[in-house]
């Protein structure tokens, strides 16, 4: 059982190497790729974060104005 495993993890470790040596693109090429994609995803991230804040300011607005309405009463 415990050479499968070795066997296994063997077959995984040359897969990835072999994988990352064979790679057609160049380094700068695919560091830029993944910059962008890194800078597109920080920036869906605020927007998602600025929707929140605004969405929890508009309940807190609301739940303001029925204490106020309430407290007219």
């Amino acid at each position: 059982m415990k050479n499968a495993l070795k066997f296994g993890f063997l077959g995984l470790a040359l897969t990835v190497a072999f994988a990352s040596c064979n790679n057609s693109e160049k380094k700068a090429e695919g560091a830029a790729d993944s910059a962008s994609a890194l800078v597109d995803s920080a920036a869906n991230t605020l927007d998602s974060a600025a929707t929140k804040v605004d969405s929890a300011a508009a309940k807190v607005d609301s739940a303001a104005a029925k204490v106020d309405s309430a407290a007219t009463k």
